[in-house]
This record gives C-alpha cells, sequence and structure tokens, in this order.
C-alpha cells in the first residue's frame, strides 16, 4: 500500500506538473487480478482499485493500519464499473451490476472481489475511510439512488447524479460516495465550483474513451493547476482545493468524501468569475 502525506497551499503552488501529478494522481489504479491501494493522509482515506480477471482478491491487511483485519477500525464503499461482479463479506455474496455500490461496515473480517464472467471483469473502485461504530452491509443498485439530472446542455454540464453512501441514504459513520455521468456533448463537472475545509474529497474518472482525457481542475480557487486525467485514474483532492474538470468528451465519475461534515451539501461555493 503507497502512502502519500499532505501537502500545503502553499508548497502546492511551488508544483511543476510532475509533481503535481505524484501527489495527487493515481495511476494504474485498476489492474487485472492485482490489488492497488493508496493511503492518504487527508482524512486518512484510502484509494483502493481492482480488476479480477482470473482470480478471487482477498483484501488483505496492511501493516501500515497496525490492525488484526482491513475492517477492524474502518468502513469501506465499493463501486462498479464494469462487467457483473461480486463482492464476498464475512461469506454473504453480493452481486454487483454497473453502478452498483456497496457498503461494507466496520468489523468484517473477510472480503472478496471476483467477476462472475472473465471476458467481462468487473471494475472495483474503493474507498475506505476511518469508523467508530458499525454500520449494516448495504447494496444499492443504481435505480435506488438519490440525485437525478443537473445542468444544461447549453452550459455543456447536462449529467445525471447518483447519491448512495450519504445521511438520506445507505447508513456510514463518515463515507459519502456517489457518482455522475454526463451525457453525450456535455463536458464540464462540478461547475460552478466549490471547496469543503471539512473533508476531503476523491474522484474516479471512469468510461472516458480511448485517445479523450479529462482535464480536472484543482488548487486554491485564486491559484488554481490542472491535472490530465485517463481512464480509470483517480485524484485525490484536499479540503483546501477546488475540483472540477472538463473533457475532451463526456464521461463519468465517482466521488467520495469523509472527514469531519457527513451533509452532502456541505459545500463552500465558488463563483466561476473568482476563478484564476
Amino acid at each position: 500500500m503507497e502512502v502519500r502525506f499532505q501537502n500545503s497551499p502553499k508548497e502546492t503552488k511551488a508544483m511543476d506538473s510532475a509533481a503535481l501529478r505524484e501527489n495527487f494522481l493515481i495511476e494504474n489504479l485498476i489492474q487485472n487480478d492485482v490489488l492497488k491501494l493508496v493511503y492518504s493522509h487527508y482524512d486518512r482515506v484510502i484509494v483502493g482499485g481492482i480488476r479480477p480477471v482470473n482470480e478471487k482478491i482477498f483484501l488483505q491487511n496492511e501493516e501500515e493500519l497496525k490492525a488484526d483485519f482491513f475492517l477492524q477500525r474502518r468502513e469501506l464503499g465499493v463501486v462498479n464499473l464494469g462487467g457483473a461482479g461480486i463482492v464476498e463479506a464475512d461469506g454473504i455474496i453480493y452481486e454487483l451490476e454497473k453502478l452498483s455500490c456497496l457498503y461494507i461496515g466496520k468489523d468484517t473480517k473477510e472480503v472478496f472481489f471476483s467477476s462472475k464472467d472473465s471476458t467481462q471483469p468487473a471494475i472495483f473502485y474503493m474507498l475506505s475511510s476511518p469508523a467508530h461504530r458499525r454500520y449494516e452491509t448495504t447494496l444499492y443498485h443504481k435505480e435506488q439512488a438519490s440525485g437525478g439530472e443537473m445542468g444544461s446542455a447549453e452550459t455543456a454540464n447536462k449529467r445525471t447524479i447518483y447519491r448512495y453512501i450519504h445521511e438520506k441514504g445507505i447508513q456510514s459513520c463518515q463515507l459519502v460516495m456517489g457518482l455522475t455521468i454526463l451525457e453525450t456533448g456535455s463536458v464540464w463537472n462540478t461547475m460552478p465550483a466549490h471547496t469543503h475545509t471539512r473533508r476531503m474529497e476523491a474522484y474516479f474518472y471512469f468510461d472516458v474513451p480511448e485517445n479523450q482525457r479529462v482535464l480536472h481542475l484543482m488548487g486554491e480557487p485564486t491559484e488554481t493547476r490542472h491535472l490530465v486525467v485517463n481512464n480509470n485514474e483517480a485524484i485525490i483532492s484536499p479540503p483546501w482545493s477546488v475540483h472540477a474538470g472538463c473533457g475532451t468528451s463526456n464521461y463519468g465519475f465517482v466521488w467520495g468524501m469523509a472527514g469531519e461534515n457527513y451533509t452532502y451539501e456541505d459545500m463552500d461555493m465558488v463563483d466561476i468569475k473568482d476563478l484564476k
């Protein structure tokens, strides 16, 4: 498991593209039969991904956690972005279609990931945060998510939001998680932008067409930077940073948050004219 430490706004201002990518972009997150995990010191969130093809993959414990098992003091959100998949949690089987979300509660000792068909493997993206109590493991399919359409074609941000883990959906300690899909012809996400210094956020971009990219905006509202992001790559967004993006095509992204405030609507909005 890779460990990444925090960066201050002042430090980030001086970074070149290589340093920005090293600190905030997670490349090669989705690999065949290899579980990749990145531990961020922003609210101690762990970002992970796996494409199980030929094997059933175990969520192994990590030395850095100093725990008896991975979820001894943690909770986990999992979204499937590929073919039909299976997650087994303490012997209970959960079948995840594309865009299904599974919340796995604290104290779950054994978690396995697999695909129903190796020719159409699942793609599991996951986010884990510290947890102080146990909530029930819960599966939502996309039809159960709240949200709906937002934006417009005129501003190139017509999109559908699916909210899964939040105070009015799947219950958790602090994890908030969902996803957004942009319609054909729309490319902007999360604009107007916002920050929320009470919690960090992570983005995972998916269904980015081959040879297309997303320009992800980050940084303080008056000191923006950008990262060029490929399909199935993730972004770690500090609490002080905006998080928005514009693609060369439409795409989808999973968003997830953890920190002090559990309320989805807790955002400090930034007017478009104030961005620099």
